[in-house]
């Protein structure tokens, strides 16, 4: 039996309306509220100091592995780019087709037991093979004052292995942003995360209802990919 999705969709239709309304206050106000976490326009971005501690944090074995699997993901789409054509008729009438990247991409990557660094690599890669300009990523940041000693997040800051995933695929911006309030400003933009022209990833149900939402052709059914699960 599939779950009945239209108890959660008006939860997440109020969130997309305040966040579209109020911007940053309601993106930082649905923060605190669902992940426990003080966000605000000085610590929504992840630093370069948060990510060399996610560094020292992270087994040297797993980043190697994690460039391994960059070099791996690269190479099999980098064999699926599709180039411009262009053909000239003897009677001078030009056929083409020119391919360009988007401008800029939204990546959100679930926290708490879903944190996988696949999602990263397997969304961030694409994106850079594909020659977009700006690939933003949205992830939620760990509770306030709590430790959780196999994940080493606390005080708002992202799991490491999800930051080092982040930098060695070659992310621009990370927002300390999850749920459906991320969807809703990757998607409409506030006064401090500029709208993207798409956003990728798996997340749960209100992470998929609100991409449903705001683009209408996500399909609900398929919350993660087959990489997640794995």
């Amino acid at each position: 039996m599939k779950p009945k999705y239209d108890e959660y969709q008006e939860a997440v239709n109020e969130i997309l309306e305040n966040v579209k309304k109020e911007g940053d206050k309601a993106v930082f106000d649905y923060t605190k509220r669902f992940d426990k976490a003080n966000i605000s326009k000085e610590t929504l971005y992840v630093t370069e100091e948060e990510i060399k501690e996610a560094y020292s944090l992270v087994d040297a074995d797993l980043i190697e592995t994690m460039k391994k699997s960059i070099a791996n993901i690269r190479d099999f789409h980098e064999r699926q780019v599709r180039n411009s054509w262009f053909h000239t008729r003897e009677d001078g009438v030009i056929l083409g087709q020119r391919i360009t990247a988007l401008a800029s991409v939204g990546v959100y990557v679930p926290g708490g037991k879903a944190a996988y660094p696949s999602s990263v690599l397997m969304n961030i890669i694409p994106a850079k093979v594909a020659g977009v300009k700006r690939i933003v990523m949205a992830t939620p940041p760990g509770k306030d004052g709590k430790v959780t000693p196999v994940t080493l997040v606390k005080d708002g800051k992202v799991y490491p292995t999800t930051l080092v995933a982040a930098k060695e695929a070659g992310v621009d911006v990370i927002y300390k942003v999850g749920g459906a309030q991320a969807i809703a400003a990757l998607a409409y933009g506030t006064e401090s995360i500029p709208k993207v022209d798409k956003i990728v990833g798996p997340g749960n149900i209100f992470v998929a209802l609100a991409k449903k939402t705001v683009y209408g052709h996500v399909s609900i059914d398929s919350v993660a990919g087959p990489s997640e699960i794995l």
